[in-house]
């Protein structure tokens, strides 16, 4: 697999400084971690998931979960586990490559009952999402894939969901992020990314962002993300990735506020016309809002993002791709000559880089640009993500 693998080589070469690295589901957990960029998700109930995973495969998406929560009705989930043994049995067929597939269970049996209804299949399964992420629950859960991993085999990976109210909640927020942090730490191994599930944080305050809000907007959201990040996010060798939350619209609805993109980097596009056309097919899609809210994703420190729609992918990773300027700074800060510390005028000349305080963020910017590849010094995330809505027919 490899991110923006649908673009002609020459288109790939024009837009690209570096372009993104391959990977498959057996690369090292780092790689395969900074690499899932927009997971997109699917309810199990779906009779056409194996041509749906095939669809999504060939349109860039790189990691889907197969819901068998939230998503579906409590009276579906026997023909929903059916369906999905019996749709990832004909994926496995087509000997279609990724993506990286995860199934969201509801309780710790499903893992091991799955696991042993899968059988060959299972080779195209990469693990399992853990929603209402909490230390009991936790524990039964990682139990569970222990499992699942000694019985089949293989390599199976989780993704906690923090989501909860007990961490929504101040009075037992700190208590119960040390004890996960613990836990995840006990089994850092099998843990491939920690997510957040802001919706039901929203839920337990009976509250929801509107399409022109992102969730940083909403105080008690944004307040819940920097305390994840502060426990599960640290630069120190402890810290995971940590995927951003959902952005939940699509359809175009009433606006109260005025479109959040700027339209100058569209006006100063290779093609100016197509580019400020992108641009309202962007604002009437709402997607102009989820571009900001990934902006703050990776200002906050997140990689990757939970989709539930395919529009939302070219956006995600288009936002995902490091910038030449970010290149060169990390470049610069980890050069050998720069070992020793010290500060650097930028290669862009607008900003310091001083080497010990930006080298973590220059370490990951560098396993960011592995997987999404580095754009060309002129080439801007409207290019990008106009290649990527064309692949997905929205241009």
């Amino acid at each position: 697999m490899r991110h923006f693998d649908y673009l002609d080589d020459a288109v790939r070469d024009h837009l690209f400084h570096r372009p993104p690295e391959t990977f498959d589901r057996d690369s090292d957990s780092a790689v395969l971690a900074a690499a899932l960029g927009a997971t997109l998700y699917s309810p199990a109930t779906r009779g056409t998931l194996a041509a749906d995973i095939v669809k999504q495969a060939a349109r860039g998406v790189t990691s889907m979960v197969l819901c068998l929560e939230d998503s579906i009705d409590d009276r579906e989930v026997v023909g929903a586990e059916q369906n999905l043994v019996e749709q990832l049995a004909g994926f496995a067929r087509t000997g279609v490559e990724g993506p990286l597939l995860f199934i969201r269970v509801r309780h710790p049996e499903q893992i091991t009952d799955l696991t042993e209804r899968l059988g060959e299949a299972l080779d195209v399964l990469s693990g399992f999402v853990l929603p209402k992420f909490e230390p009991d629950s936790g524990a039964r859960y990682l139990k569970a894939l222990d499992e699942a991993i000694a019985l089949s085999g293989r390599r199976l990976y989780a993704m906690p969901v923090l989501e909860s109210p007990s961490i929504a909640y101040l009075e037992h927020r700190r208590a119960v992020l040390a004890e996960l942090a613990e836990l995840v730490a006990a089994h850092r191994d099998k843990i491939l990314a920690v997510r957040i599930g802001a919706t039901d944080f929203q839920s337990a305050y009976a509250l929801r962002r509107s399409r022109d809000l992102t969730a940083y907007d909403v105080h008690l959201v944004a307040g819940l993300i920097g305390d994840i990040v502060n426990v599960f996010g640290r630069a120190d060798g402890t810290g995971h990735v940590i995927s951003g939350p959902v952005w939940e619209y699509f359809p175009q609805g009433e606006r109260l506020f005025k479109p959040q993109l700027r339209r100058t980097p569209f006006a100063e596009a290779e093609d100016p016309d197509e580019a400020v056309e992108l641009r309202t097919r962007l604002i009437s899609a709402d997607l102009d809002g989820l571009i900001r809210e990934l902006e703050l994703d990776k200002a906050n420190g997140l990689l990757g993002k939970t989709a539930i729609h395919p529009s939302h992918v070219a956006v995600i990773h288009a936002m995902s791709v490091v910038t030449h300027e970010e290149y060169c700074d990390a470049t610069d800060i980890l050069a050998e000559s720069a070992a020793g510390g010290g500060v650097l005028r930028s290669a862009y000349t607008n900003k310091m880089n001083e080497v010990k305080p930006h080298r973590a963020w220059a370490q990951a910017i560098l396993r960011r640009a592995q997987a999404f590849g580095v754009a060309g010094e002129e080439v801007t995330f409207v290019d990008l993500l106009a290649a990527g809505m064309e692949c997905i027919g929205m241009r």
